[in-house]
């Protein structure tokens, strides 16, 4: 096979400067090296795909597996390819970590969770938490928050929770269990393990009670947990440990990924002026098209997923013209797939009213993100409610202050400090 190393130099990966913006980086990867094996921080080996259609292919193939049994790991990278602590936890059976038959029953069981219908009915909750939420960060009239802590982060916490029908008074317990699990490295060490053993014990513990206490049928917006108990004694085969595992694996993978969404699309309206002033006259003349195109472009732009979950090669493959062993793991570079200038024109530029926008900021094929259409909700509402409540809102910090959070999967703000004129008393 012909020498098809890139031109050097390759770009640093995984620096801090390079959390900050990617970009650049994955324009040259794209361009002299699309699909390159890189050591990640954790000294794991893997594939970055970086084009679009390579991606694309990549996340429907099915020779791609997403059970870590097929990495060909050396004993130091053994437990480095997925969730920290879910090992321990027992907490492995979820959807990302397995495939058909296996991901097609438990996909079936809980999409009933996440139709169109039953989310148009979370909707007025959705907009209570987001309200509330700004009616407690304005009450004090200093004028200033930070949205990640203040809004972003709370709000899909609130919602998983009263999806998945953990009791309010046991919120702020997930509250500070997810916290911990979203710093990736920045609390104590292990931190993310034990909030991860403790969240497993809290839903094993729910699940009994529920299970207790389950009527005979269901009532109207049963939630999930009791639905997935009732899927569990009716013949669906679903076991104690697969409930659990898919309980959590909803909330870790349903909240962070709406905190980033909130954040990162309310970073790039406030540094693109011009955009986020025609979405607030948009919304002032009670159009919600450009809102609904712009969550779009948002996701496409700056997405809270930057890489997409570990895939392990069952058998040889090519992707993009490169042999990919057998047992190596894949990960799709979703932030590079979807600036692609092959697909999308003008990929550097934040339009809100792109229409061509097929973006894999949820994936794509069998995996594609099952809680999608609850993301997209809360996305909306926050980003609609927040500029229309807080008219002049504007960074409190200089863009080259902010912090992104390390982490190898997805992307987002530690903090997001802002500024606005305080609402007249009684409102909000």
């Amino acid at each position: 096979m012909p020498d098809q190393s890139p031109p050097s130099p390759t770009p640093e990966l995984f620096s801090w400067e390079f959390a900050a913006n990617p970009y650049p980086a994955y324009a040259w990867l794209r361009e002299h090296a699309p699909v390159h094996r890189t050591k990640l921080p954790s000294g794991v080996e893997a594939w970055l795909v970086t084009r679009y259609a390579d991606a694309r292919q990549t996340l429907a193939d099915n020779r791609l597996s997403k059970n870590p049994a097929h990495h060909d790991e050396p004993s130091h990278a053994k437990g480095k390819t997925g969730i920290p602590g879910e090992r321990q936890a027992d907490l492995m059976t979820h959807l990302l970590n397995i495939d058909p038959p296996d991901h097609t029953r438990l996909r079936r069981l809980v999409s009933k969770a996440f139709t169109p219908r039953r989310v148009a009915e979370f909707a007025p909750r959705v907009q209570e938490l987001t309200d509330g939420l700004i009616d407690r960060f304005t009450a004090g009239g200093s004028g200033t928050a930070d949205l990640i802590h203040d809004f972003a982060f709370p709000l899909p916490i609130y919602a998983i929770c009263d999806l998945l029908g953990v009791p309010r008074e046991d919120q702020d317990d997930f509250r500070d269990w997810a916290g911990m699990m979203i710093r990736h490295g920045g609390g104590p060490r292990g931190g993310v393990a034990r909030s991860v053993k403790k969240m497993r014990g809290y839903l094993a513990e729910l699940i009994h009670r529920k299970r207790e206490a389950l009527p005979a049928e269901p009532a109207p917006g049963e939630d999930l947990i009791s639905g997935l108990i009732r899927a569990s004694d009716h013949g669906e085969h679903l076991t104690e440990n697969e409930a659990a595992a898919m309980a959590f694996i909803l909330l870790f993978a349903g909240f962070e990924t709406t905190v980033n969404l909130i954040g990162n699309g309310t970073y790039a309206l406030l540094t693109h002026p011009e955009e986020r002033e025609r979405l607030q006259r948009a919304l002032a003349a009670g159009d919600h098209g450009l809102l609904e195109t712009g969550v779009e472009e948002l996701l496409r732009y700056d997405g809270p997923v930057e890489l997409a979950t570990w895939r392990f090669a069952t058998e040889p493959v090519v992707i993009g013209g490169q042999r990919v062993g057998t047992g190596d793991p894949v990960l799709v570079v979703l932030a590079a797939a979807d600036r692609d200038p092959e697909r999308f024109d003008g990929p550097d530029t934040l339009d809100l009213a792109r229409r061509d926008n097929q973006h894999l900021g949820y994936g794509h094929g069998i995996h594609y993100c099952l809680g999608a259409p609850l993301a997209r909700l809360e996305g909306q509402t926050a980003l609609a409610t927040l500029l229309t409540r807080l008219p002049d809102l504007r960074l409190a910090a200089d863009t080259a202050e902010l912090r992104w959070r390390g982490g190898l999967i997805m992307r987002g703000l530690r903090t997001l400090p802002v500024e606005f004129s305080p609402p007249p008393t009684g409102q909000g």
